[in-house]
């Protein structure tokens, strides 16, 4: 197949959208970009700007499950199109092949002058050939019939592949256009929550980043009761993260270890891993280290196992939190899971009832 046949297109997303943010977030802030932030009252006290702050930063989560969603529907859009487009390269190579045969028996009937082969051949001069001649010249012409059926039906199969890619082009491009607007949603959100943190004294920063978004003293004394973590996969699935509850599989262990090894790393939208996270990115990196393959945004990951109530959870399982289901945890037993909370604070350890609980899936 000609190389020219095959046209790459370039991925969405990926590491050059998440510098992007990150050189956003560098720079300096400014409020001005959503909800009216940027006319806030100056005045706000700390525990405005902290609330208005985690409004900001539940807002960009939903928009980063979208942003997520299209991103991995785009991934699936622009593989197929690749296909499509090798599929129909391939066939239009044979539909090539095929019409330059036929054009080979054009020609040479031609060259003859247009005279059915059977008459050619009761004209000849060896009458005794004249039988076996005029079998063959009917082989000869149902071949030619059979070579001009063929060629229609590749053509009609390559245009069926160029119709298809056409459909899986658009689809593309709108997924494309839905990763803009998201991102955009997620940027402006972010920056809006940077500028009210601007206005924070270090000391109130500290302590915002100390408590994360949501939970304040609740999640600290909570947290600060837990025993130390488990350091291997093994200690995770035989003791649990408080020492009496045990993961139901070695596979659940193998992930709340993972999760365990991650503590610290940074919260980066639409990051995955193996140093950055979101929250959903986290828990498929702990399912991925563990041999199981899950969906990319919350919304799918809470159907991707068995459903369970919260008072059946144990080790391993998927916490899922707000009714849009925009965010999600790892539980490690004793009420406490590890997620990737947002851009203020890396992955921690934190109780699950410091959000509105949404439902639990055990990954099978």
């Amino acid at each position: 197949m000609a190389a020219h046949r095959r046209t790459r297109q370039r991925s969405i997303g990926g590491n050059t959208a998440r510098t992007a943010v990150t050189i956003a977030l560098a720079g300096a802030a400014t409020a001005t970009a959503f909800d009216g932030v940027g006319h806030a009252d100056p005045q706000l006290s700390p525990t405005q700007v902290k609330a208005k702050v985690d409004t900001l930063y539940k807002e960009a989560e939903v928009a980063t499950e979208k942003y997520n969603g299209a991103e991995e529907k785009a991934k699936t859009a622009e593989k197929h199109l690749r296909t499509l487009r090798d599929e129909a390269a391939r066939k239009e190579d044979r539909l090539n092949s095929a019409r330059e045969a036929l054009g080979s028996m054009a020609a040479a009937q031609y060259r003859s002058g247009g005279i059915d082969p059977a008459v050619q051949l009761a004209l000849s001069d060896d009458p005794d050939r004249y039988l076996d001649g005029a079998a063959f010249a009917e082989r000869v012409g149902t071949r030619q019939s059979a070579a001009v059926a063929g060629v229609r039906k590749q053509l009609r199969e390559v245009e069926q592949l160029r119709g298809a890619a056409h459909v899986e082009l658009t689809s593309l491009t709108a997924r494309q256009a839905e990763l803009k607007r998201q991102k955009k949603t997620i940027t402006g959100k972010l920056e809006a929550a940077r500028g009210l943190l601007a206005r924070l004294s270090p000391a109130e920063r500290t302590h915002y980043a100390e408590q994360g978004a949501e939970g304040g003293q609740q999640r600290a004394s909570r947290s600060s009761t837990r025993g130390p973590a488990p350091a291997t996969a093994a200690e995770a699935g035989t003791s649990g993260s408080s020492g009496t509850t045990a993961a139901p599989t070695s596979r659940a262990a193998e992930a709340v270890a993972f999760a365990y090894a991650k503590l610290g790393s940074p919260y980066v939208w639409g990051a995955t891993g193996p140093n950055a996270f979101d929250c959903s990115g986290l828990t498929q990196a702990a399912y991925r280290s563990a041999g199981v393959s899950l969906p990319r945004t919350t919304y799918a990951q809470i159907n991707a196992g068995q459903r369970v109530s919260r008072s059946e959870l144990q080790p391993g399982d998927l916490v899922f939190f707000y009714s849009g289901i925009s965010h999600v945890g790892i539980y490690v037993g004793d009420g406490q899971m590890i997620h990737a909370p947002n851009p203020s604070a890396p992955v921690r350890l934190a109780p699950i009832d410091q959000m509105p609980f949404a439902g639990a899936t055990r990954v099978v």
